[in-house]
């Protein structure tokens, strides 16, 4: 795994020509193969949809004999926390520190949103109701 890796979920829709090469990442995410967080988002960019930055970064912990399984263990981990109303992550941070007989790793990920309309949207929650008028 690279710095600025993409991560998107397994029900991601991208734009109609953008089909890049994907590998299963955990029960409902995928690794988007051999593009970094920049090309990924100039290309979404050039189809007219919008890769948006959430707010918050993740970051978790995860320990392993090797470096990779100790790295995998933390993304997985970091990726069950983003809320599922984002459907995408950028990897921006990795360390791993070794210990006798097992490794410690710590990733920080970057929450996106992929979708075509400019806006979030607004939760209904959030929405001001209409005021009755007499």
């Amino acid at each position: 795994m690279k710095l600025h890796s993409v991560f998107l979920r397994s029900s991601c829709i991208l734009p109609s020509y953008l089909d890049p090469l994907r590998e299963p990442f955990g029960d409902s995410w995928t690794h988007v193969e051999e593009l970094t967080a920049p090309v990924f988002d100039t290309m979404i960019r050039r189809a007219g949809w919008h890769y948006i930055c959430v707010d918050g970064t993740r970051s978790r912990r995860g320990l392993g004999v090797t470096r990779e399984d100790a790295t995998h263990r933390a993304m997985g981990r970091a990726l069950g926390v983003v809320t599922s109303q984002c459907n995408a992550a950028e990897l921006d941070f990795v360390q791993v520190t070794k210990y006798p007989g097992f490794h410690v790793a710590r990733v920080t990920i970057q929450p996106r949103q992929i979708q075509q309309d400019t806006s979030l949207g607004i939760p209904d929650k959030m929405r001001p109701e209409a005021v009755p008028v007499r």
